[in-house]
């Protein structure tokens, strides 16, 4: 029976398909005597095309009715906000404190970005909280509370604004009823997918690290200080609040920026290198100096560029920049620009594996092997900078055989660095002109800095100059351990914008097991 199915199936086909000439021939004919245009059969349409054109329809009508009608007004503390869906690739959310600068926080994976727009600060609501300091401590229940409340509204309005954009669009494009209605529901259930996927990557541990971008001036107070770096118990509501009061104390000030105080427990130290004769640094980093209470300055090499003795004077404004200055010797600098900084007050010079006690912590380095002004390859300079990495490591061995155990080594040359992994906690380098951190094979952490001085006067060959970059190291006065870096980043010849992004190292993370650092090993030995 199967068999004589198929048969007439392919039978009827054949017939179809012979006929068909025909049945078009006789159309042709019948409309030529009438004189009108002839008809032809209408291609059926791309049912692929078909649903991309309805998901453009639907993309485009929820992005315009979220811009049109998609925000909400919402008293945060003591500040009136604008809470904002926005579609974007990467998610999380944007704090914009306009003239300060903005916060972004990875605060979740989605296609939709929260934008939260601080407009003004309430004069009576902010007066309260400065007249009487004790309702600082209620302040986290009410800016959760007053948080929930606003995304709550958003959540409703923005699912109106995208059903109402999408189907007013695709009313207009198809104008059918049915068409509108299909795209209202695919509006709401892209809408619901991204709001449950939010839900599902939430971080709240994401206002630890915060990434700041706007007047370099304002970036200390807004990222907060070192006190709060670690948090163990409702991390998200106490950081928020902590947020919500350093703005609110910025935008109380009305002709100056309010003082940053340092956390008197935590080491401050700001990791420069590779000035590249910048004279621009100087002025930058006496005012990281001042902005982040700086203790100790720590410079690893290429401050010169060619190590003539013609370019000392450059050298000049160090001991006057605020805070001890400990250098080691680059690629570019010579053994008369060595000499020269030696003599210089407030000046710790680190070659050899030498080291020294500075503003708490144990300091050694050694002096790049190499010489190369002209950016020449020496022949077997790998080699050399390994043994000076070797080198460096029997230097650090020999001081915690002395009771003296080495906190930081430096040397210019991440390879050399490289070397003395697990013979102290942190290493630092440069020579790269771009910024990097890692934990090495046996626990040791390598930190590269950028370029501090934007690589100098040579920033100016290229099409767009380099960033200026440097680092601000927290570390705790009791253990010499890392809690937590600021990576600034500077917009090329230029000092009044910067991005600062807060990092904790994954054993400062909030829950997290302290790892053993190489000199905590109970044998007291590192391998």
């Amino acid at each position: 029976m199967a068999r004589v199915l198929v048969a007439a199936t392919a039978t009827v086909r054949r017939m179809t398909a012979r006929a068909r000439p025909a049945l078009h021939a006789l159309t042709r004919r019948r409309h030529g005597r009438r004189k009108g245009p002839a008809l032809e059969l209408a291609a059926r349409p791309n049912p692929y095309a078909r649903a991309l054109g309805l998901l453009c329809v639907v993309l485009l009508g929820a992005w315009l009715g979220l811009l049109v009608v998609g925000d909400v007004r919402v008293p945060v503390g003591p500040m009136n906000t604008t809470m904002t869906l926005r579609p974007s690739l990467t998610g999380g959310t944007k704090i914009n404190i306009s003239p300060l600068g903005a916060l972004e926080l990875r605060s979740h994976e989605a296609p939709l970005r929260l934008d939260v727009d601080v407009d003004r600060l309430d004069p009576e609501r902010s007066q309260a909280l400065v007249d009487h300091p004790e309702r600082i401590a209620g302040l986290q229940d009410e800016v959760v509370r007053d948080v929930e409340h606003g995304t709550f509204d958003l959540a409703v309005r923005s699912c109106v604004a995208v059903v109402a954009g999408a189907g007013a669009l695709g009313l207009a494009v198809y104008r059918r009823p049915r068409r509108a209605l299909a795209a209202s529901g695919l509006a709401l259930t892209l809408l619901a997918a991204s709001g449950a996927t939010a839900f599902a990557t939430w971080n709240p541990k994401s206002v630890l690290e915060p990434k700041y971008s706007g007047l370099l001036a304002s970036a200390p107070s807004l990222v907060g200080d070192a006190r709060n770096i670690v948090s163990e118990f409702d991390v998200y509501q106490e950081e928020l609040a902590r947020l919500v009061t350093n703005v609110t104390k910025l935008y109380d000030v009305t002709s100056t920026l309010p003082v940053y105080e340092p956390d008197p427990t935590t080491i401050r130290v700001l990791h420069v290198s590779d000035i590249h004769l910048n004279p621009a640094s100087w002025k930058i980093i006496g005012s990281l100096v001042k902005q982040y209470a700086v203790d100790v300055i720590v410079d690893s090499g290429d401050t010169m560029d060619h190590g003539s003795a013609a370019e000392n004077g450059f050298l000049d404004p160090i001991p006057d920049l605020g805070a001890p200055y400990v250098w080691v010797r680059g690629n570019h600098d010579s053994g008369a620009t060595q000499r020269y900084l030696e003599h210089l007050k407030n000046v710790h010079v680190l070659d050899d594996g030498r080291a020294v006690t500075v503003a708490g912590l144990r300091f050694a380095g050694i002096g790049d092997p190499q010489f190369t002004p002209d950016r020449s390859v020496t022949p077997g300079g790998g080699a050399a900078e390994r043994l000076a990495g070797a080198r460096l490591a029997s230097a650090l061995r020999d001081q915690r055989a002395a009771g003296t155990p080495v906190d930081i080594a430096i040397a210019h040359e991440p390879s050399a660095a490289r070397g003395t992994d697990g013979e102290v906690p942190l290493v630092l380098a440069g020579h790269l002109h771009h910024e990097g951190m890692e934990v090495m094979k046996d626990g040791t952490r390598l930190r590269v800095e950028g370029s501090t001085g934007g690589s100098g006067l040579r920033a100016v060959e290229g099409r767009y100059p380099d960033p200026i970059e440097a680092s601000v190291l927290y570390l705790d006065r009791d253990t010499r351990r890392l809690q937590a870096w600021d990576e600034i980043r500077l917009g090329g010849l230029g000092e009044t914008t910067a991005e600062v992004s807060r990092h904790l190292p994954k054993e400062n993370q909030p829950g997290a097991t302290p790892v053993p650092t190489p000199s905590q090993s109970p044998s007291g030995t590192s391998r």
